[in-house]
């Protein structure tokens, strides 16, 4: 019986993800503290359980969902705590309060 050699090759997963070709993006979310700024091509709202399991998705914001940012998978872009407050909405654009931060999503 033969043994299999395999190759290792070391990756660069910072360099790897960059050569990744990404969907334009379309959103574009600000938190106001410390002007963090995230883009994404897709944006969704998330609705968890109180055992803190996800519970539905949905296409508009509303108090007590997540804002996720696409790619929808294990390495999201961006995921923020609870909405506690719409401050200001309107097609284009939405101001909102979280657990722990304020935002502004626009879309560009």
């Amino acid at each position: 019986m033969s043994k299999l050699n395999q190759i290792k090759l070391p990756i660069n997963l910072e360099e790897l993800s960059e050569q990744i070709t990404q969907p334009a993006p379309n959103w574009k979310l600000v938190r106001e503290r410390d002007g963090l700024t995230k883009q994404s091509a897709e944006v969704t709202w998330l609705e968890f359980r109180e055992d803190g399991f996800f519970k539905e998705q949905y296409k508009e914001p509303a108090i007590g969902r997540s804002l996720l940012m696409s790619p929808f998978s294990p390495f999201f872009t961006w995921q923020t705590t609870v909405v506690t407050e719409i401050v200001e909405q309107r097609e284009d654009y939405i101001k909102f309060n979280t657990e722990n931060s304020v935002y502004e999503l626009f879309k560009l």
